[in-house]
């Protein structure tokens, strides 16, 4: 059985049930996105660890399949990126990492 639009919100599909669940208390809480970006030159954006922590194995991947290694980025690091080949119309950046002494990987995406 599925909800239908205007149903009561009290109806839930199957396929919710047990989605919903409270965090665990032990488990790590989400944290801000540590990159800002600088895009004042378009095709030379300068990417920011603005956190107070590093990032860890860092990984640049570009729409176009152009990628980069950039290993620790320390906070307030700068890495400028060259995007001179790229459509700038077109691409999307995503930054991959590992929060700073865990395992967790995160990843972000942005356009120009």
């Amino acid at each position: 059985m599925r909800a239908r639009w205007g149903a009561s919100a009290s109806v839930l599909t199957p396929s919710v049930t047990g989605m919903l669940r409270a965090l665990e208390p032990g488990r790590s809480r989400p944290y801000a996105v540590p990159w800002q970006i600088d895009r004042r030159d378009e095709a030379h954006p300068v990417v920011r660890n603005s956190s107070a922590e590093p990032a860890d194995f860092v990984r640049v991947f570009r729409s176009d399949g152009a990628s980069e290694h950039w290993g620790q980025v320390l906070p307030g690091e700068d890495v400028a990126m060259c995007l001179c080949d790229a459509d700038l119309d077109a691409v999307v950046i995503t930054v991959a990492w590992y929060r700073w002494r865990t395992d967790e990987e995160y990843c972000w995406r942005f356009v120009l």
